[in-house]
């Protein structure tokens, strides 16, 4: 009985012993496996159709991302507001249900209110020094506003200079504004602005625009030149001015706690990705917008220039608008933009 004993305890302990090593090994694998072998989805979603340079950037995300991480992470893209507008995708990753969007700065700004200094009217000369100015040390800080938000901001891309398109007249000075239901982001300073004009604006999701523009709830609306092209709006509307009233920069978004759960290589992976993604969309959003405006043409929309004399005009109409947002965000971050587009622009 006490050889039996004996035996038994000692088969015990090796069993033991056993166990506690088996349990070691099975948390270094694990750990393992979270920092090289664990799979990781991204679901980015957009509000334009799969046409679009946006969307074509997005593509782009994706190829860099699954390519350089070796499929750990996969990226699913989804596009014509399949997961919901701007603000229910931002909304979305603060909540982790989702994890990239790539808004505007004027529905960002509801989140953020420092973004709306990016929307004041005729604030960036040209898409260059938007470039210098959202690609470096000023752009970097208000990327960095996004982190208290649960969203982290890793690049700027393009939407781009938005004209005025409406189904009455053509617009080529201040005074042609007067009375057109113009359909606007949900953004207050963009509301201001078009009232300083002289225009009735209207927030209304970008999904519902091209109904309401057929069915005349509204007369117009205000978006770059591809983005007119491609949702199609030709077919319900006569008139394009190239009005530039606004440069329109996209944010790239992560969900934070997404984000956070990367390791540091994947996360240097996901910023690189979205800065060389950024790069090839600007430069698809610029040749396409020099396209679409022959395009327009071609489909039956008339096209109205609008003199340098006549912005200016439009320029003064708007700036009350303009030194009340300043005060609303603050003096000291807004004369920080514009000393940085002084300075780009030399």
């Amino acid at each position: 009985m006490k050889r039996l004993l004996t035996v038994l305890l000692a088969a015990f302990m090796v069993l033991s012993l056993a166990a506690c090593s088996d349990n070691g090994d099975s948390k270094g694998s694990a750990a393992e496996g979270k920092n090289t072998g664990e799979k990781k989805t991204i679901r980015g979603g957009i509000g334009l159709n799969d046409s679009h340079p946006q969307y074509l950037g997005l593509l782009k995300f994706k190829e860099i991302v699954e390519e350089k991480t070796n499929g750990d992470i996969t990226v699913e893209t989804y596009h014509s507001g399949q997961l919901g507008d701007d603000r229910t995708m931002t909304e979305a990753l603060q909540l982790g249900s989702q994890e990239v969007t790539i808004p505007s700065t004027a529905p960002l700004a509801n989140f953020v209110p420092e973004f709306s200094v990016f929307d004041f009217p005729f604030l960036f000369p040209s898409e260059e020094v938007a470039d210098k100015v959202l690609d470096g040390e000023v752009g970097q800080k208000f990327l960095d506003k996004l982190d208290s938000q649960n969203l982290v901001g890793l690049a700027y891309w393009e939407n781009g200079f938005r004209d005025v398109t409406n189904s009455k007249h053509a617009i080529a000075t201040a005074a042609d504004f007067k009375g057109l239901k113009l359909r606007t982001m949900e953004n207050d300073l963009h509301l201001e602005a078009f009232r300083a004009l002289g225009a009735n604006p209207t927030p209304m999701a970008f999904t519902e625009l091209f109904t309401a523009m057929q069915q005349k709830t509204v007369d117009g609306q205000e978006n770059p030149l591809a983005t007119i092209y491609l949702q199609k709006y030709y077919e319900v509307q006569s008139h394009v001015s190239n009005t530039h009233h606004i440069y329109s920069p996209f944010v790239f978004l992560m969900s934070k706690s997404f984000f956070d759960g990367l390791t540091e290589e994947q996360q240097k992976i996901v910023k690189d990705a979205a800065i060389e993604a950024g790069v090839y969309q600007r430069q698809l959003n610029r040749e396409a917008n020099e396209k679409y405006l022959t395009d327009l043409q071609e489909a039956g929309i008339t096209y109205t220039e609008v003199t340098p004399e006549a912005r200016e005009e439009m320029v003064k109409l708007v700036q009350p608008a303009i030194e009340k947002y300043t005060e609303k965000i603050g003096k000291e971050t807004v004369q920080e933009v514009f000393d940085a587009i002084e300075a780009a622009s030399k």
